[in-house]
């Protein structure tokens, strides 16, 4: 306003105007702006805190990684279908404590047993051959590590879930089974391709090929149903089959269910609340006091 004229042809021009009024205005609008932030902001505060009780079972998932479960008879891949499917499965199986196994010609813990279920879908995800040191299936390997990775608590029952093709099977697996039985684990098997069967890829120098046997002629996996079958006996658990899909998932589930769970140590959580409706309140009680005010003088000024 001094821009535009003098102060004293101002005070001609708006003689009721009020300076001192004009800056209380801009002023509480101010205050009002950084209120209606902070209640937009939504402030919180609390130290109050609420104890839980979980039960929950410690489930041991074990995925096969060899070569053979690279084999096409079921699309894209058994490998992939497999990682799909436990994937859905880890989904299915939140309040439970997971634990992740990859074996090929030997296992080896890949994810100890916890409640982060997005490490392990990434974990899972992930899982490729290349992470085998050795070729085969030590379905018994994978077994007695699964067994090792479990606490020694004797109140609660244990499961273990067995993805493969089952190829390489021999009887070590089943007496495995049955001695992690006997120390209050289940065994579960998940069978992952067709009786049919089909080649196995391999890479070499960027080219697909299939895998040959010493005469040349192509390799050919099938799925033995038979062993996974022997397996899950031996463990007191049952055997299902990739194809099954979503069913599958849903009478696994019905199956853990019946397993005597443990309950977990208690676990604390700070409960805030919030607090924008106050800044809010204050924020709208200086816009009104911005809004009556006004700005002329009480007064008229008369000039000479």
């Amino acid at each position: 306003m001094q821009k535009l004229a003098s102060s004293g042809l101002l005070s001609r021009l708006i003689p009721y105007w009020s300076k001192n009024k004009e800056w209380i205005k801009i002023i509480l609008f101010s205050l009002a702006t950084a209120f209606l932030a902070a209640a937009w902001a939504n402030p919180q505060w609390g130290t109050k805190k609420q104890k839980v009780k979980a039960k929950s079972s410690d489930i041991i998932i074990a995925l096969d990684i060899s070569q053979s479960m690279m084999a096409e008879d079921i699309s894209p891949n058994r490998l992939e279908r497999s990682k799909r499917m436990a994937t859905q499965l880890i989904k299915s199986l939140r309040g439970e404590r997971i634990g992740l196994i990859y074996f090929a010609g030997s296992a080896y813990l890949q994810m100890p047993l916890t409640n982060d279920y997005a490490a392990a879908e990434i974990f899972i995800k992930s899982a490729n051959t290349n992470q085998a040191g050795t070729q085969g299936t030590a379905i018994a390997d994978a077994i007695e590590l699964g067994v090792s990775a479990f606490t020694d608590e004797k109140n609660s029952q244990k499961a273990m879930i067995i993805i493969s093709d089952g190829e390489n099977h021999d009887t070590e697996a089943v007496i495995a089974a049955r001695e992690a039985n006997e120390k209050g684990t289940f065994i579960y098997t998940i069978g992952v391709g067709t009786e049919e069967g089909g080649p196995i890829p391999v890479m070499n120098r960027g080219k697909k090929e299939y895998k040959v046997d010493k005469s040349g002629y192509p390799v050919k996996s099938s799925l033995n149903i038979a062993a996974m079958q022997d397996i899950s006996a031996a463990g007191q658990g049952e055997t299902y089959l990739l194809n099954q899909g979503d069913q599958l998932i849903t009478d696994l589930k019905k199956e853990l269910n019946k397993l005597e769970k443990k309950e977990v140590e208690q676990r604390s959580f700070s409960d805030y609340e919030s607090y924008f409706q106050y800044f809010l309140i204050v924020g709208i009680i200086l816009l009104l006091l911005e809004f009556l005010i006004s700005n002329r003088r009480k007064n008229k000024i008369v000039s000479e």
